[in-house]
């Protein structure tokens, strides 16, 4: 039967399998890579191995699957929709393979793929589309293939018409700290279906300029009103071009959440009945220092890492930061929105017992071509940070993880 089959093409189908017996026989490297998108499907997956890899054991110990520590046995397939036969032992997989066909039960064998009455597709996911691949028995072929297509539809450079379902109401896309590669898939298909984008400032401006001329493109920075107004303004908006029925996405820098005001935006939308999908970006806090290779925790150097925002200077009655309370931590500060406040923010830090000497790595517009890093130490900051002419965006590092690439490279 195997030669009858073996050069007949496939029949591609998307299987849904949420809710429905899968079987998986075998627990190492293969089972591994597969069963992240089993249970990503909603399967209920069924794992009959008498050992595992620990990543597949994690899964067990986490609930996602159940896990019969034995070998297979007959009747293992009974009542399963879909099996993955992958043991060591020949015999096994054939006798499994027996059993799968007398049932119907569609099988992939990873050791004999001419044998299986099913194969696994090189897939990936782009644009809202999965893309799924089969080339006989070419997996490299396959992979290469899939690759392709899904960069493709990621930079556009694949026409791919479409008419789907728009995310209704408003979508809160964190745009990562800078660099237009660094916001995430979703964030970037939302974009690219958005009929207005209202964008921050420090949002990635380079993707405004991937957007079709349709597009409205509304800054926030240049809203008129005060300061203290902007905020309103741009909630009217959001409501305002919402509820005519355009997709719209808020573009903010970093992540929404992170001193990104996101919550007020999601709460004004809500109040008027306007549902707000909110896409989590990488937060500058974290990106730019790694950027600038210093890991804001490091093993036997720092255990924590504290984000503060020092928009508000420490003697103003309005800051809500114990800064006291941080000069005594011997882990990693990280200030966001700092610069035009840092001197008296080190000096402060400084007169509640952190040392003067501790290492101090300022980076400007952290992620983009026009990067710099600035360092200092804590008592020297302030004077290096106006003598060198660092203005906003920039991310401040406090701690001595900022010389520890320096001590890795000798």
């Amino acid at each position: 039967m195997a030669e009858l089959h073996a050069h007949v093409a496939a029949y591609p189908v998307g299987l849904r399998l949420a809710g429905r017996r899968v079987v998986v026989l075998g627990a190492g490297q293969v089972a591994q890579r597969r069963l992240p998108a089993l249970l990503a499907a909603g399967a209920d997956v069924l794992l009959i191995s008498p050992s595992a890899t620990p990543s597949v054991e994690a899964m067990a110990e986490a609930g996602e699957l159940r896990w019969e520590r034995r070998r297979y046995r007959d009747g293992d397939l009974d009542g399963a929709w879909y099996a993955l036969i992958s043991t060591d032992d020949p015999a096994a997989n054939e006798a499994a393979s027996a059993e799968a066909e007398a049932r119907r039960v569609w099988a992939v064998r990873s050791d004999d793929a001419d044998a299986a009455s099913a194969w696994t597709p090189a897939t990936g996911r782009a644009a809202g589309v999965t893309v799924a691949v089969l080339t006989g028995q070419d997996p490299r072929r396959s992979a290469a293939v899939r690759d392709a297509v899904v960069e493709g539809l990621r930079d556009g450079s694949l026409a791919a018409p479409h008419h789907r379902a728009r995310v209704k109401g408003v979508a809160l896309v964190g745009g990562g700290p800078g660099d237009p590669d660094l916001i995430t898939v979703r964030g970037r298909r939302l974009l690219a279906e958005a009929d207005v984008v209202v964008a921050d400032r420090l949002g990635p401006r380079d993707l405004l300029d991937e957007l079709p001329p349709h597009v409205e493109v509304i800054d926030a920075a240049k809203i008129p009103y005060g300061r203290f107004m902007a905020q309103e303004v741009i909630n009217n908006a959001l409501i305002e071009h919402a509820k005519a029925g355009k997709a719209v996405v808020r573009l903010k820098g970093g992540d929404p959440f992170v001193f990104g005001r996101g919550m007020e935006e999601v709460q004004a939308l809500a109040e008027h009945g306007i549902p707000c999908t909110v896409v989590p970006g990488i937060s500058s806090s974290i990106s730019v220092p790694a950027a600038a290779g210093i890991p804001v925790t490091h093993r036997g150097v720092a255990h924590e890492f504290t984000v503060v925002s020092g928009h508000v200077a420490p003697d103003d009655p309005r800051s809500l930061v114990d800064w006291e309370a941080l000069a005594r931590l011997r882990g990693t500060l990280v200030l966001l929105m700092s610069v035009e406040n840092i001197a008296a923010i080190a000096a402060t830090l400084i007169r509640h017992g952190r040392p003067a000497a501790t290492p101090v790595a300022v980076v400007q517009e952290g992620t983009t071509a026009a990067q710099r890093r600035v360092d200092a130490t804590l008592e020297t900051v302030g004077e290096r940070t106006a003598a060198e002419g660092i203005r906003p965006p920039a991310v401040i590092v406090i701690g001595e993880v900022v010389t520890t690439a320096q001590t890795l490279n000798g």
